[in-house]
C-alpha cells in the first residue's frame, strides 16, 4: 500500500481507490469465481463503491451507519463496499472492530436485514499463518466492510447447487495459484 509519512493516504483520490477496488472485484473475486454471486450484481450495476475519508473508528462507524441507511432507502443498491483506506490498516485491530459493526446492526435493528462481511489486505483466517495462501480469498487492496442484503444472500444461497463446497473450492484454488501469483494479482489492481 502507498502511504505518506503520517500513515494516511495523501490527498485521498476516492475515484482512483474505487477503481482499484473495482479492478480487484473484476479480476480476483469475479475473475477467479471466488463468489459465484458477485458477477450478476456487478453486471447489473448494483454494487456501490463508497470510499470514506474516516481516519478513526468512530467516524467509520458513522459512515457505516450512513451507508446502511442509504441501502435501506435505495433498493437498487444490492451490496456496498465501504472502503476505508485511512483507518484500521492493522488486521487485528480491524478484526476487533467487526464486533462494533455487529453491535451497530443490532442497535439499528438490522440484524437479519443486512450483514457485514470483511476484506482486508492482511486478512488472516483463524488457525492460519499470515503467509498461508488461503487467506487470499478475503484479501483486498484496501480495508473494507462489505454490506450485504440478507434476503438476497439467502435467495442466492438457496439457488446454488452446492453452497457448502464454495469455501473448500476457493481454498483449493488458492493453493493451486499459490501466494506469489496472488500477490501479483492484488498488486495489479493498483492503477499506478
Amino acid at each position: 500500500m502507498r502511504f505518506d509519512i503520517d500513515g494516511h493516504f495523501g490527498m485521498l483520490d476516492k475515484y482512483k481507490i474505487g477503481e482499484e477496488v473495482k479492478r480487484w472485484l473484476d479480476t480476483v473475486v469475479i475473475g477467479l469465481n471466488l463468489c459465484p454471486f458477485a458477477k450478476r450484481e456487478e453486471v447489473r450495476g448494483r454494487v456501490r463503491y463508497a470510499v470514506t475519508e474516516a481516519d478513526n473508528e468512530e467516524q467509520l462507524l458513522l459512515d457505516l451507519h450512513a451507508e446502511l441507511e442509504l441501502a435501506l432507502r435505495d433498493i437498487k443498491i444490492e451490496t456496498t463496499l465501504l472502503i476505508h483506506p485511512n483507518v484500521l490498516q492493522e488486521f487485528y485491530t480491524y478484526n476487533d472492530f467487526l464486533v462494533l459493526t455487529d453491535a451497530l446492526l443490532e442497535k439499528m435493528d438490522l440484524v437479519g436485514v443486512f450483514q457485514v462481511a470483511s476484506f482486508h489486505p492482511d486478512y488472516q483466517f483463524a488457525g492460519t499463518l499470515p503467509d498461508d495462501v488461503e487467506n487470499y480469498t478475503n484479501r483486498s487492496p484496501y480495508p473494507m466492510l462489505h454490506i450485504l442484503r440478507e434476503a438476497s444472500l439467502s435467495l442466492a444461497i438457496d439457488s446454488h447447487p452446492d453452497i457448502s463446497n464454495i469455501p473448500e473450492q476457493n481454498m483449493r484454488l488458492m493453493r493451486e495459484i499459490g501466494p506469489e501469483k496472488m500477490k501479483i494479482l492484488l498488486r495489479n489492481c493498483f492503477l499506478s
